[in-house]
């Protein structure tokens, strides 16, 4: 039971990571990292800021990475990722206009 469940996770890892070994795998797995280095980037800020803070530059590795992530999701025809990043896209232009606004608001 052990050694066929160890050759079945081996053949869906090769299948997921080898077979499908694409330019589009790559994108995808970029557009992740660019999306979850906005979470890295917000906790060395707030870290060296001693408090919880929101760096501009969070929204736009937000927008970039989301976007990277949702012409993937169109590349790969995946409704899922579609819906999800076409969303959260949207909120997160939304909350940087609020931001540079309210900058040019304090000028």
């Amino acid at each position: 039971m052990l050694i066929q469940l160890s050759e079945d996770l081996r053949g869906y890892v090769y299948d997921v990571f080898v077979t499908r070994f694409d330019f589009w795998l790559v994108f995808g797995l970029a557009a992740q990292l660019v999306f979850g280095s906005r979470f890295l980037l917000q906790w060395i800020a707030s870290e060296r800021a001693g408090r919880s803070v929101m760096p501009l530059s969070f929204w736009f590795l937000s927008i970039a990475g989301g976007m990277m992530t949702l012409v993937y999701g169109f590349v790969r025809r995946e409704p899922v990722i579609i819906f999800g990043q076409a969303l959260s896209t949207i909120i997160y232009l939304r909350n940087l206009m609020l931001i540079l606004r309210e900058r040019r608001g304090k000028r």
